[in-house]
């Protein structure tokens, strides 16, 4: 048996790589610290008590600094026992991470479930309710408290009460993955609790079988865009030199135009000389005359 405290963060939702959508709860797993190790020649059990998040000492009393010295450590707010260790396995003030788990191991999730204060049996047990109408008295009601010959209320019948702040445990929860770098773990499904309250990941008792879950990994995305960047800049490298190509011939167009018309305006220029000199000759001959 193993198993580590952790706080509950919050749900979200991965994807596996066939396709299918998986709700997960991400459980920040801190470093825990074995504050305690209790054995059957002087408890009786064999047992484990580990200690999760800083206390400050000026709320913490002298009982609780002098066992937190004894681990050389601060002391905790949270200390849950486990029974069922290899306590050869574990050493007074050592720490104990989410690298106790690996993905697609099965375990069971202790919390403490949200507080709902009082409330009805239709709520709290799930009655059904009577008729709203027709002259009905009989709407958010328990009903019959038991039968005439008992002569009082049996144990255990089904009233309005306080409901939740309870210790729940789900079983056969799947890990589906364990980040080392970051100290969170992703649980299959929804656990007991609000957001950041205490729970406890452990070993499942049923002893199922290992699963196995293949998450969409994200960075073989981002390299395959890459690629087709690099792709792409290569394609237009090798279509520049074609621009190159017809920038070339369109210079040599415009040099050739400029030619032609260079050409076209001396042409003019020399027609309109000649003429300028055969007319004087004509007026010289009539004066003659």
């Amino acid at each position: 048996m193993k198993g580590i405290l952790g706080r509950k963060v919050g749900m979200t939702q991965v994807f596996a790589q066939d396709g299918k959508l998986i709700p997960v709860t991400v459980v920040e797993v801190e470093p825990n610290v074995v504050t305690q190790i209790k054995t059957k020649e002087t408890d009786g059990y064999d047992a484990i008590q580990l200690g999760v998040f800083d206390r400050k000492e000026k709320s913490a009393n002298k009982p609780m600094i002098g066992h937190a010295k004894k681990a050389n450590t601060n002391p905790k707010r949270f200390l849950k026992e486990i029974r069922g260790v290899n306590v050869n396995d574990y050493t007074l003030g050592s720490t104990v991470g989410v690298n106790i788990f690996e993905a697609g191991e099965i375990v069971d999730v202790t919390g403490t479930s949200k507080g709902k204060g009082f409330q009805g049996v239709i709520k709290r047990h799930n009655y059904s309710r009577g008729p709203e109408t027709h002259g009905s008295r009989f709407h958010r009601r328990p009903g019959s408290l038991g039968s005439m010959r008992l002569m009082r209320v049996a144990k255990g019948k089904k009233l309005p009460g306080h409901m939740g702040n309870e210790t729940v445990t789900i079983q056969n929860l799947m890990i589906v993955e364990v980040n080392e770098l970051d100290n969170y773990i992703l649980v299959s499904g929804n656990i007991p609790g609000p957001k950041n309250s205490l729970v406890l990941i452990k070993e499942n008792i049923k002893g199922k079988k290992k699963g196995n879950v293949e998450l969409v990994a994200y960075e073989e995305e981002t390299v395959v865009d890459e690629v087709v960047e690099e792709v792409t800049e290569e394609v237009v490298e090798e279509v520049k030199p074609t621009e190159e190509v017809k920038e070339e011939a369109t210079e040599e167009k415009t040099e050739e135009v400029v030619e032609e018309t260079t050409e076209e305006v001396t042409e003019e220029k020399v027609e309109e000389t000649q003429e300028e000199v055969s007319e004087p000759e004509v007026k010289e001959e009539g004066g003659n005359e």
